[in-house]
């Protein structure tokens, strides 16, 4: 792919910045880090943020189908996520004719929005510690009856909540059980797609400026919530009627300053910020580099296949990025693990606990002992994994081997099978069988000569041999009913999936004596038999251990203020509007505009085309009012805000409570934030609202969209 060049700031700047914020974190909204936020510029309230009895942000902000984040932006239920969460819903809606995953698409009125079956948006009314009842009677006990009581106490707790139909009650540990917290979620089902702009704003960069800045995405949709003539939560109806929100959120056209205080508002995912200095060295010079070197292996495979056939590169597009997501990531997270000295800052941390509480030495001997041991457990983990993952075609024996365990054990029902076939047929819509042979036939080279011979099948050792194994997984390709070669009732996987699971016995008994599936089998029998097993043992005795060194930390740290890991659950963070010194001499500015998107434009590129319009109206200029002071309109930015996975679409606010942007990625030099928030590398990334607007309004002519909201100029 041919790019133009673009120029970037490099300048001399200091390799350590001053930071007035100390820590990162996820904080639960009812128990916000008040003190710290206003020192960094807060204007508003905590009870503002989060208030049970009252209006208040919270009621502005929902989990969007299970997993990202959106918002509300007007009293008519407007809702705001990112083009990449809503793009599954987009992708239904597109046809031939009516391709809205190229073109977009922009209701002209709200009769015009586009029902989706299925997808939900859960609002949490309120939240509750409920540590003292879950905990009861626990003090004592194994860890064995102190689970099973937790899990009758928990039973108790809900069933002491009076709900409405549509309500329902969760509860979720925090600090590795030592605190517990009960969630009142209520669930909206009538969610309408309202507008998207094309993938070529929406996705524009993708898999190249994935987790990279500067960055010039458009990533947002809307979608509208639909409720009944009372305004409570209904399955769809052409009856509906607009949501109205408690609270909708202010939508500003202020430009930013560097240093601005932000607030990101959402679910985020997973973070494990409390490990021990061991458990991260691990990740840092073990499972990181196992997993990205399994990936690594992969994507050079499929891109030398991609380049050199465009068939290939359309059919393997999507393949590609996901397999490259996590691999960048990774690197980031290493690299940022490294230069924030993320080890030597735990183990500093580890001795000054224990000075001040001696009883803390034995935990953190355990630990230590136990991490050791799961180490090569650990590592034989990573690389099986990724590369059952990365070699679809194992991925693929790994489901008939499910299949054949299920119908053996006579678990095997119409619905099992539909949904072995729906995930079967996924894999084989875009599957090259000799690519994934080539990728298959040097992932076992690896695992073969990076895996010690204890976690190896028997025989293994001939598998070390890349050029060697093309022709063995070549061979033994042949008629297997796995690659979509070996045929049942005169069909393939390929040709009619239907008619080869149409006869389960059959189907049966070619598995069995499939010579793919047989080396699979060994494959995977080996790895239950000689890690699986062991690793979650000792994985059971480092939770025990882990949850006793959060309560000792937050026993004995009296001068530091605790947040919660991530757990999908509603969590604020804070930071400042920010640029980034990743390397030395090379400072990345905190804002991106539209010139920068027309200097890495590429006429029909996949990742960096440029809609006609849009380059129309940046030969014009016909920016509005959305432009900044620097007479372009704004695009992405970056702050110091500590998000992660579940945090795309969250709302990003400033001091007032102002939506001013929309959190949909992070910088890859900070990805470590997710075990060690370092504010001197950490960045979120960010749709800017100008962009947002400037779109809907110039771009899409949805100016009836601009009219619901409060705009604050």
């Amino acid at each position: 792919m041919k790019r133009k060049h673009i120029l970037l700031s490099a300048v001399l700047f200091p390799a350590v910045m001053a930071f007035a914020q100390q820590y990162g974190g996820m904080w639960i909204p009812t128990e916000l880090n008040e003190k710290e936020m206003k020192d960094l510029g807060m204007k508003i309230s905590a009870k503002q943020i989060f208030d049970p009895s009252k209006p208040s942000i919270k009621d502005a902000v929902v989990q969007f189908n299970g997993g990202c984040t959106a918002e509300i932006i007007s009293p008519q239920g407007l809702l705001l996520t990112n083009h990449h969460c809503g793009y599954g819903q987009i992708q239904k809606h597109s046809t031939v004719k009516n391709d809205y995953l190229t073109d977009g698409f922009w209701a002209k009125d709200m009769n015009g929005e586009l029902p989706n079956p299925g997808v939900t948006v859960d609002f949490i009314a309120d939240i509750k510690e409920v540590t003292a009842e879950v905990l009861a009677g626990t003090k004592n006990l194994d860890e064995k009856s102190s689970e099973n009581l937790i899990a009758k106490n928990i039973e108790n707790v809900k069933s002491g909540f009076k709900l409405e139909p549509w309500q329902k009650l969760v509860i979720k540990p925090v600090y590795y059980g030592n605190k517990y917290y009960a969630y009142l979620i209520e669930t909206y089902k009538d969610i309408r797609l309202v507008g998207a702009p094309p993938s070529s704003i929406g996705k524009f960069g993708s898999d190249t400026d994935n987790w990279v800045w500067p960055r010039h995405t458009g990533d947002f949709s809307m979608f509208r919530i639909y409720a009944d003539k009372d305004n409570k939560p209904a399955e769809y109806s052409k009856d509906n009627v607009p949501y109205k929100p408690k609270y909708f959120l202010p939508v500003s056209l202020k430009d930013k300053q560097e240093d601005d205080f932000t607030f990101v508002f959402g679910f985020p995912g997973r973070t494990t910020e409390y490990l021990p200095a061991i458990a991260v060295e691990q990740v840092m010079k073990e499972t990181d580099p196992a997993m990205i070197a399994v990936r690594e292996v992969a994507l050079k495979t499929l891109n030398e296949k991609m380049r050199a056939d465009n068939e290939t590169r359309i059919k393997y597009a999507s393949k590609y990025a996901s397999v490259a997501n996590y691999w960048k990531k990774w690197i980031g997270e290493v690299e940022g693990l490294e230069k924030s000295d993320a080890v030597g800052k735990k183990k500093s941390y580890e001795q000054s606990l224990i000075a001040k509480n001696p009883q803390i030495k034995p935990t953190i001997d355990g630990l230590n002992s136990l991490y050791k041991e799961q180490s090569p457990y650990a590592l034989n983990k990573a690389y099986y994994t990724e590369t059952v993952r990365n070699a679809e075609t194992f991925t693929l024996a790994n489901y008939f081997y499910n299949y054949l365990q299920a119908a053996e054990s006579g678990k095997l029902d119409e619905k099992t099978t539909e949904n072995f076939k729906t995930r079967l047929a996924g894999i084989y819509q875009n599957y090259d069988g000799e690519l994934d042979a080539k990728v298959t036939a040097q992932l076992l080279a690896l695992y073969a000569n990076k895996t010690q011979p204890k976690f190896l099948p028997e025989g293994f050792d001939r598998y070390k041999n890349e050029a060697q194994n093309i022709s063995a997984i070549e061979e033994l390709s042949k008629n297997s009913v796995i690659t979509g070669r070996g045929n049942i009732n005169g069909a393939t996987t390929y040709s009619d999936i239907n008619k080869v699971f149409a006869d389960q016995n059959a189907l049966v008994a070619n598995l069995k004596k499939d010579p793919l599936m047989k080396l699979f089998s060994s494959f995977r029998e080996s790895y239950m038999n000689t890690t699986d097993k062991q690793f979650t043992d000792l994985q059971d005795q480092i939770d025990v251990l882990q949850k006793k060194f959060m309560a000792q930390q937050m026993e004995t740290d009296k001068n530091r203020t605790f947040f919660p890991d991530a757990n999908s659950t509603l969590r604020v963070t804070y930071g400042k509007v920010k640029g980034s010194n990743p390397r030395d001499a090379v400072y990345y500015g905190y804002q991106t505009h539209i010139a920068g998107i027309m200097e890495k434009y590429v006429p029909g590129d996949y990742e960096f085309d440029v809609p006609k319009k849009l380059v129309q109206l940046y030969n014009t200029k016909d920016y509005g009012i959305y432009k900044d002071k620097t007479g372009d309109v704004p695009v992405n930015f970056t702050a110091t805000n500590h998000t992660t996975g579940g945090n795309s679409g969250s709302p990003t606010l400033d001091a007032n409570g102002n939506l001013i942007g929309l959190n949909f990625d992070r910088q890859w030099e900070g990805t470590m934030s997710d075990i060690n928030f370092d504010p001197r590398f950490s960045r979120n990334i960010m749709v800017d609202t100008k962009y947002i607007l400037f779109i809907i309004d110039k771009y899409a002519d949805a100016k009836w969209l601009i009219n619901e909201m409060k705009i604050v100029k």
